[in-house]
């Protein structure tokens, strides 16, 4: 039959048009979560004790970090830095951390116009944000 074809489609366009909107108004509503998003790196920095087990146990070497010995001769930590251009955000470092000092969390607008803006300077990070880290479970 000749415009089956026109009526088919017809037909789709008022099914779809009756049906609930699909959209999401992302920025002023933030979608909700699985709890086992992993987005983003938090480090609590009073909780790590410089061991390097983080850096041995990223596949992308993503984690610098340097220490130095205090006045007992315990390792402190000076710098961490991590590059999330190249983070797998696979979570193998926050195994790793026997102190539970790295952490994922669910902040995921990481979006920045430079590439050197994604070596991140998690001391620094903590200091800045008051949001608490997410966990992984």
């Amino acid at each position: 039959m000749f415009g089956e074809g026109l009526i088919k489609g017809l037909g789709i366009t008022i099914k779809r048009f009756l049906e609930p909107n699909l959209t999401e108004y992302y920025p002023e509503f933030k979608p909700k979560l699985p709890s086992r998003t992993r987005s983003s790196m938090v480090l609590e920095p009073e909780k790590c004790i410089a061991c390097g087990l983080c850096v041995n146990a990223c596949p992308n070497q993503v984690i610098n970090l340097t220490s130095e010995k205090d006045e007992k001769n315990r390792k402190t930590l000076k710098t961490y830095e991590m590059n999330m251009g190249r983070c797998l955000l696979c979570g193998l470092c926050t195994q790793s951390c026997p102190t539970g000092a790295l952490k994922l969390s669910q902040e995921f607008e990481n979006a920045v116009y430079h590439r050197e803006e994604l070596v991140w300077d998690l001391i620094a990070r903590s200091k800045q944000s008051n949001t608490p880290s997410g966990k992984v479970e």
